[in-house]
């Protein structure tokens, strides 16, 4: 039985730290998956990785479409990110945001193709490439379990608009410190 959790917010801890690689291929695993889409479909995402449900493990989850439009869907264990060579690398400047910080949206400009290593939930490996919005979703969760956030890319004039309006909606103060990070 799937179970939708709630979503990690900025400043919490394991959103900005490393996450543990999976070391178990099991049924838990699975289960974990399966809540991932589940919480992730209820916030209306395109992908979400374990960190932004409170879990330590590197794991993300993804429906999103590539650059053709097409719907892609899977489940990413320990990955790797691999882009193409800086003098290759054409880049998407499109909006970007995140279920970590809801609300808010900025420019972000990020290489149009991306690939991911890994393994899927039975431990066999995998390798995924990511086109258009794919592999801006590859890229931002790797970030994720990595304990980078999208915000943390952007100039930090950029970041400060990204947070103030994140608190106005939150109805936080302008100044919360807590969400310095």
């Amino acid at each position: 039985m799937d179970h939708m959790r709630p979503i990690t917010i900025v400043g919490t801890p394991v959103l900005h730290t490393p996450c543990r690689p999976v070391e178990k291929f099991d049924d838990e695993l699975a289960a974990l998956a399966d809540d991932m889409f589940e919480s992730m479909y209820a916030a209306e995402g395109v992908g979400l990785a374990a960190n932004q449900i409170g879990v330590d493990l590197r794991v993300f989850v993804y429906d999103c479409p590539d650059a053709d439009e097409v719907f892609q869907k899977g489940v990413v264990v320990n990955p790797t990110l691999e882009l193409p060579p800086a003098d290759e690398q054409e880049f998407d400047v499109g909006g970007e945001g995140c279920l970590s910080v809801p609300g808010p949206r900025a420019a972000l400009g990020r290489p149009n193709v991306a690939t991911v290593h890994g393994f899927d939930l039975r431990g066999e490996p995998i390798t995924v490439v990511g086109t258009g919005v794919l592999a801006r979703c590859f890229q931002h969760e790797t970030d994720h379990l990595n304990g980078i956030l999208y915000i943390d890319h952007l100039t930090p004039e950029a970041r400060e608009a990204v947070m103030t309006e994140f608190r106005e909606l939150q109805g936080r103060p302008p100044a919360d410190d807590a969400d310095r990070t």
